[in-house]
């Protein structure tokens, strides 16, 4: 009997406690297991659901307290960021899947871009549709509003065309003409150009004044999908199907070879989608979607991928860096958006 038990007890492993903090509430004492928290999200994930259809785009507020998430089911959501994650708006009006959504820099409105043909206005008080931007031919695939002066927004559709449009106005200001349809468009940082990204595979950077291509980049074997300029405006990140991720030097003196940095590790799958890129509020990290399921999150310095977050059943379609906090969004086909905090 005795040998028995001294095996049994040999082959026990001793337990290791979980870190603990002391959390303290007037006189009560509370333990908090598990690592520090570095946010003010609820739970260090918050799962969001309630979408009927593929999500293809989630973006924070400038402010960082709400969200917006839009897809195939031609609705936009609106969550708070912080508490229960509550879904507290859904704004109707787009005919055809919402493929782009962008707060206005001041956080007034929010742009989308749909497959109806149209770019919507809201007003973020009141969820009402402002404006119908009308003059596309087809599908409206990408939209970006400018960071300063007035209410102006740049759009790329499969019509081929890149145009600007003054949200208060109706008709669009100017229409640049391109081969292949348009799959990513952004402004530089003072908004005199335009960079544009489609299914020839080249960054296009239009000056505004001289209504003409002022020079290409060349890189990319595969369709742009997304294109995001950094925060202070030097460098624009794109994403590609050739599963790369790349950083272009876009300051006007820049070397011809403007091409700076090239990070992998994500994919593009067969379904194709038009996965999004992003850049963390001080320019340290990038993240990107694909098609595998995973978050994808590097350092800018290193190249390195820092992250690689599991937990959507679908393609992750966009990602967006909270303003002020460690707190990542993803969105995904499988009708799921998740607020993760990072370290």
């Amino acid at each position: 009997m005795d040998l028995k038990r001294k095996a049994m007890e040999s082959s026990l492993v001793p337990f290791k406690k979980p870190r603990q903090e002391l959390v303290t509430y007037g006189a009560q004492q509370i333990v908090q297991s598990g690592p520090p928290r570095t946010s003010n999200l609820l739970a260090p994930i918050m799962l969001l659901t309630g979408h009927e259809g593929d999500i293809f785009c989630c973006k924070f507020s400038p402010d960082g307290q709400l969200l917006a998430s839009a897809g195939f089911d031609r609705l936009i959501y609106f969550w708070t960021v912080y508490g229960e994650c509550e879904n507290f708006a859904m704004l109707k009006g787009h005919t055809g899947a919402i493929m782009d959504v962008h707060f206005s820099t001041d956080g007034s409105m929010l742009f989308s871009a749909s497959t109806d043909k149209t770019v919507g206005v809201w007003d973020i008080e009141t969820g009402e549709r402002m404006r119908k931007l009308k003059g596309h031919q087809t599908f409206v695939n990408t939209l970006h509003p400018a960071r300063r002066g007035p209410q102006l927004l740049c759009t790329g559709s499969d019509d081929g065309t890149v145009k600007t449009w003054d949200a208060r106005k109706k008709g669009t200001i100017n229409t640049f003409q391109c081969t292949y349809q348009v799959t990513a468009v952004t402004f530089n940082d003072t908004a005199e150009q335009i960079i544009s990204g489609g299914i020839d595979n080249e960054l296009k950077v239009w000056d505004l004044r001289k209504n003409a291509i002022l020079y290409k980049m060349r890189g990319h074997s595969d369709t742009v999908t997304g294109v995001e300029l950094s925060p202070e405006g030097s460098y624009l990140l794109s994403n590609s199907m050739d599963n790369t991720l790349r950083i272009w030097d876009v300051r006007p003196y820049a070397p011809q070879e403007r091409c700076v940095k090239i990070m992998s590790g994500h994919q593009h799958t067969f379904e194709k989608n038009l996965l999004r890129c992003a850049w963390s509020p001080d320019g340290s990290r990038v993240a990107a979607g694909s098609g595998d399921r995973f978050v994808y999150v590097w350092d800018t310095t290193s190249r390195r991928v820092v992250y690689k977050l599991p937990g959507h059943a679908g393609s992750v379609n966009e990602v967006d860096f909270h303003p002020t906090e460690p707190i990542i969004s993803s969105c995904s086909s499988d009708k799921k958006i998740y607020l993760g905090e990072l370290e």
